[in-house]
């Protein structure tokens, strides 16, 4: 195993590991129990026998709960805010995406298909692939319901329809969660040492990958992965781990011992966390099936045209060249 998948695999388990620091400690109370009396006989024309407690103070928690952070609670509030921000980081980046797609046209091949395959990914890895990119999207989809339907799409339903939508969404969101945290962790630890910034990744910025096709037609340099891919990647990494933490404390808050104050915190990075894989998938999704002219066989066989190599990773394919895999 590389250095590179040793220091991202202690980084994912300190992702996991965190939670437990995030946690603060929580209140025990006493058990509530009859206090023990003392009884006291009372002469008179009808004797009774009184009793009094022997510890007549107040029972006190051990701990006193904590207060709740009112900052928290003032983010979480703007429900209406987070709805806005879940619908336009789907519904907004794909209208946008449309919007570009009309005006500026998609990347066509320059010199079309050569019918000549070069594999890309192995089966392996189109498969880890998919293990994590299906229940992300399922889990976008129920994120938006759980989080904004109440603002978009309860107001145009019954209520037997909008009972039975929200009570799906909310199963199969927790479903979903086990199956995207297992493709998460294989994707990290899979593909990291080839997603490490290079020189040639600034240029490629600078001119978008070449994808604005207004003037000439220019195709900077890439690896194995373009910088466009790199930043999706460590982007995916990065907010994808929050969400996993975030989301295994609030599904196990007595397992992880999950305060109040501390589930409202792993509430608010879990929706900014999906405000932004929301957005970044939809860019992601664009590029792979719509911008770019055979990328999507890449994860469908693993395999992508040589021509399509050549002119988006020509140093990845000269590589390939110089070692004689092609």
């Amino acid at each position: 195993m590389s250095k590179a998948i040793r220091w991202l695999s202690l980084i994912v388990l300190g992702l996991f590991a965190s939670s437990y620091a995030l946690a603060e400690e929580t209140a025990t109370l006493q058990p509530q129990q009859w206090q023990t009396i003392q009884e006291h006989a009372i002469p008179g024309d009808i004797p009774e026998i009184r009793g009094m407690p022997t510890q007549p103070e107040l029972l006190m928690p051990a701990s006193i709960p904590e207060q709740a952070d009112e900052s928290l609670l003032g983010y979480l509030g703007a429900t209406d805010t987070i709805a806005f921000a879940l619908f336009a980081s789907l519904f907004g980046v794909i209208a946008l995406f449309i919007l570009f797609v009309v005006v500026n046209g998609v990347s066509k091949l320059d010199d079309g298909f050569s019918g000549k395959l070069i594999k890309r990914w192995s089966g392996l890895s189109v498969s880890v692939h998919w293990l994590g990119a299906i229940p992300c999207i399922l889990l976008l989809l129920t994120g938006l319901v759980l989080g904004g339907g109440r603002f978009y799409f309860e107001p145009g339903m019954n209520a037997g329809a909008w009972t039975a939508l929200a009570g799906l969404s909310s199963s199969l969101h927790e479903l979903m969660a086990f199956p995207f945290i297992l493709g998460y962790v294989l994707m990290v630890l899979m593909w990291a040492p080839k997603q490490f910034p290079a020189s040639y990744d600034l240029k490629w910025f600078a001119v978008l990958g070449g994808y604005i096709n207004f003037g000439k037609k220019q195709h900077p340099d890439a690896g194995f992965a373009n910088a466009g891919e790199k930043l999706w990647f460590w982007v995916f990494a990065l907010f994808g781990g929050v969400m996993v933490v975030s989301g295994l404390a609030m599904m196990f808050p007595e397992t992880y011992g999950v305060t109040k104050n501390t589930a409202n915190l792993m509430l608010v990075l879990h929706i900014v966390s999906t405000v932004v894989i929301s957005a970044f998938s939809v860019v992601h999704i664009f590029m792979a099936t719509v911008m770019s002219e055979g990328g999507m066989s890449n994860m469908t066989s693993g395999y992508c045209d040589e021509n399509w190599a050549k002119q988006h990773h020509n140093l990845w394919f000269a590589d390939l060249k110089k070692a004689g895999k092609v």
